[in-house]
């Protein structure tokens, strides 16, 4: 008997060792194709057959010296992007419109432009993100658009400031891929989830920062050495802007290979790690380019989900008026401004729990639609009444219920792991959880979802011409009847995900019997296990 149990312990050994001498080959083999030197490819071996003791403690000493280095600055920037992209409304509440002679729906238009500018660079920049360094590509980029927006104080002639704002948008857009890649570059999957949500708390934070610097500079620096204050705000955030870019450039770290603040060992763990988590990843070579577009306009869902993303940004276009809004309650423009830095300040830690609930009882539509209901009331209270006390409650109402829906929703594009449902966002996540394979399908479904959803910018900041002022009721009324729509589609598509699992749940029980899927069942090409996220 105990002979018996020396010969089993030695063959369990000697199969252990096998398969740690298996991994060592086989990442020495995917090091040497990435083109790593020997050196390197014998740290990946020694990583491969390391404890996870160790892989604890190594990961958790390395990821604390990225995220001191790349975290911080990035959330900086994507401030700055959001903030130079939107300080038109507080800019507004100066002499803006009287000092070029603004009318009618040219503030609507000066808005909107910015978004065609935007859109026309999105394709240009995302062939660019793989050719020039992330540090040079994002500090140019920054740099450029704090120029121009700096550059919108010169402007004397409403045409002039139009232009500034279509080039602004032009410049703005290859920050947020670019952004996204460098993340990507660092961090796996798993821990880009909550990164992610933290980078997009930017968004928030800049409407409550716009209005904290908004009240600041026409309040004390209207009319000093003759400069408007409108004039002196573009100026201050512009500066800022070409002051952070600059930093950047310094502080923004390009790729694991090539950072000077991590040790050569840290260097090659870096590495090693994105490249075994790569290896789980989905096979990039599984479908052609054609084949994969193809999947994705063929796939009715498709249209339901960019339907859904298109009018949840529809019904957030109100925060591009949101001091003018705030203005009806009848303070004065100082007073306005610092009003509307806890509005946003509540929608930013709204966002960082409905992030958490999301994930927590993996669900997307029963969020979206609660929160777009929260907005639906905020709408029809805002064009109800005059009344301070009620309309400023119902202000609160308004990002509350609309931008948490939809905000922190970006990350998983980059996180190709639809059947990890933690710690995830909504919209956006919901689409890439809803298009598992192949991964050039999901590219494309995510593609086309974002870009005719961001078109709604477009055309969505007429809803709020200045004549129709101060109840806004065409506005108010149409964004309450858009945040409805948002949520009769989450409905509408969270029964069509329960049809679908109720249809995987039969082909593996059929499989299960030794039965076989029609081959050209869509729900045929997941894996066994996965499940439609509601």
């Amino acid at each position: 008997m105990d002979s018996a149990r020396v010969e089993q312990s030695q063959e369990v050994s000697k199969v252990v060792n096998e398969e740690v001498e298996n991994r060592k080959e086989a990442v020495t083999d995917v090091a040497g194709e990435r083109g790593i030197d020997d050196e390197q490819a014998i740290l990946f071996a020694q990583f491969a057959a390391a404890s996870s003791e160790w892989h604890h403690l190594m990961t958790k000493k390395v990821m604390r010296k990225v995220d001191l280095h790349l975290l911080p600055m990035l959330v900086l920037m994507y401030l700055l992007n959001f903030l130079d992209r939107s300080n038109l409304a507080q800019a507004r509440l100066g002499t803006l419109e009287e000092d070029l002679e603004m009318t009618g729906t040219d503030f609507n238009l000066a808005t909107s432009i910015l978004f065609v500018g935007y859109i026309l660079m999105q394709l240009p920049s995302n062939l660019l993100l793989t050719r020039v360094k992330p540090s040079v590509y994002l500090g140019t980029a920054m740099t450029v658009w704090g120029i121009i927006s700096s550059a919108q104080a010169a402007t004397y002639t409403f045409g002039s400031l139009v232009a500034c704002r279509f080039f602004l948008g032009f410049a703005e857009a290859p920050f947020f891929p670019g952004a996204l890649f460098l993340m990507s570059s660092w961090y796996t999957r798993s821990e880009l989830a909550h990164r992610i949500a933290w980078f997009y708390s930017g968004h928030s934070l800049a409407n409550a920062f716009g209005g904290l610097l908004g009240a600041g500079v026409l309040g004390n620096l209207s009319g000093a050495h003759g400069i408007a204050g409108w004039r002196w705000l573009f100026i201050i955030e512009g500066s800022i802007t070409i002051f952070s870019a600059i930093c950047s450039a310094f502080i923004l770290p390009d790729y694991p290979a090539t950072t000077n603040w991590l040790s050569a060992k840290e260097r090659a763990y870096a590495q090693w790690r994105l490249l075994k988590d790569a290896g789980e990843a989905d096979i990039a070579t599984a479908s052609s380019i054609k084949q994969g577009v193809l999947l994705a306009m063929r796939d009715p869902r498709l249209y339901l989900f960019t339907l859904l993303q298109h009018a949840s940004l529809l019904s957030q276009t109100f925060q591009y008026f949101f001091p003018t809004i705030a203005q009806t309650l009848g303070y004065g423009n100082i007073e306005t401004l610092l009003l509307t830095v806890p509005v946003w300040v509540l929608t930013f830690l709204c966002s960082l729990l409905v992030t958490y609930t999301s994930g927590r009882f993996s669900d997307r539509s029963i969020h979206i639609i609660s929160l777009t209901m929260i907005s639906v009331a905020g709408n029809i209270i805002v064009v109800s009444t005059l009344n301070t006390t009620v309309r400023f409650f119902a202000l609160f109402l308004l990002p509350l219920g609309a931008v948490p829906a939809y905000q922190f929703s970006v990350k998983q594009v980059i996180i190709a792991n639809p059947g990890n449902a933690n710690d995830e966002q909504i919209i956006l996540a919901w689409v890439a959880n809803s298009f598992p394979r192949p991964l050039v399908k999901r590219s494309a479904c995510i593609s086309f979802a974002n870009m005719i959803g961001n078109s709604a910018n477009i055309y969505g900041t007429y809803l709020y011409p200045s004549s129709d002022g101060p109840r806004y009721l065409p506005g108010g009324a149409g964004t309450a009847a858009v945040a409805l729509l948002v949520a009769l589609l989450a409905m509408s598509i969270r029964i069509v995900l329960q049809r679908q699992n109720q249809n995987l749940a039969a082909r593996e029980s059929l499989e299960s019997d030794g039965s076989q899927a029609q081959s050209g069942d869509r729900e045929a090409a997941t894996p066994v296990g996965f499940r439609y996220i509601l």
